[in-house]
């Protein structure tokens, strides 16, 4: 069974966390959600109070499949400016794991070095051409580039979420989810 890490900062999107987290369940992928101190509740964007599973301390050097960061502000801001954030980044990135991003928080992702020459997108205005030159902004709802998965806002997370499903396990398992949305 996959196994997904969504890091949870205050200030996060939360229609993009709690998408991914619920429809990711659905299809049995095991999701560790993390705050990024030791507090556990996580007051998102919109006020809305979140409960992460755990702290991103104690799962630093623990191994996913995919790290998915969900996007916000301030949530974004305070993800890219964890030096924990982007260490587990990168550490599951070099090691053949995937990585994900949705709203503003593909910015994250290109602080950390994973989007260089990398076709991604993003919400608007958030990653601009002329300060990211080896970046190929697309205006795609979802782009996955490889192991790099990117999604452009709230209004695209539980596509995405079934993007992430198809990518982790197969058609079948996302086509049932999708199903069972009655969609």
């Amino acid at each position: 069974m996959p196994t997904v890490l969504i890091p949870l900062a205050n200030g996060c999107e939360e229609l993009e966390a709690v998408t991914l987290i619920d429809i990711l369940r659905r299809a049995d992928i095991t999701v560790i959600t993390a705050s990024l101190s030791n507090n556990e509740i996580i007051t998102a964007s919109r006020g809305v109070r979140l409960l992460a599973d755990t702290s991103l301390e104690s799962v630093i050097y623990d191994d996913f499949d995919m790290i998915i960061l969900p996007g916000g502000q301030p949530g974004t801001d305070n993800l890219n400016n964890d030096q924990h954030v982007h260490a587990v980044l990168k550490r599951l990135y070099q090691s053949g794991k995937a990585v994900a991003a949705i709203c503003a928080a593909p910015i994250v992702l290109a602080h950390a070095g994973l989007l260089e020459g990398k076709k991604c997108t993003c919400f608007p205005t958030v990653l601009i051409p002329h300060d990211w030159p080896s970046i190929t902004l697309s205006e795609e709802s979802i782009v996955i580039d490889g192991r790099v998965l990117t999604s452009k806002g709230p209004g695209t997370a539980m596509d995405f979420a079934l993007e992430i499903i198809e990518f982790l396990k197969e058609p079948y398992t996302r086509d049932a989810v999708e199903a069972s949305l009655a969609r």
